[in-house]
């Protein structure tokens, strides 16, 4: 299986409305200097495995990170929100011979910060359940 922000960078770029693009303005696991405007998917923490008496499946409970960062509030804060409709509630979606059996939003949309280039960041957290 492939990091969950793999398959989610797929998700993102297959929903042209978002306008992302992998390495252009989507990012995995390092947030770059560049662009002013991005989205940037972390991999976290996520709960166990679940264990089954069947030892062939696999069934993962990943975490992932995503935030936006913006020079507008509003534009940022619109495209985060649009991730989170288009995130939470999938279900039974087969991304890179990976089945999703569900993504749930955990907590967020929520303003993280302004970095110092005035720029504005929001995060959004979502636990996975796969197979």
């Amino acid at each position: 299986m492939n990091a969950p922000s793999t398959d989610i960078k797929d998700i993102l770029v297959a929903t042209t409305a978002l306008g992302l693009t992998f390495a252009t303005n989507l990012f995995i696991g390092k947030e770059p200097v560049e662009p002013d405007n991005c989205v940037t998917i972390f991999d976290t923490p996520g709960r166990s495995p679940l264990l089954t008496f069947n030892q062939t499946d696999r069934a993962e409970r990943p975490s992932i990170q995503i935030r936006v960062r913006n020079r507008s509030y509003l534009t940022g804060w619109t495209l985060i929100h649009d991730i989170q409709d288009r995130l939470h509630g999938l279900s039974q979606e087969t991304w890179n011979s990976t089945l999703y059996s569900v993504i749930v939003c955990t907590s967020g949309p929520a303003m993280l910060d302004w970095d110092d280039n005035n720029r504005v960041r929001f995060i959004i957290n979502f636990d996975i359940q796969r197979r």
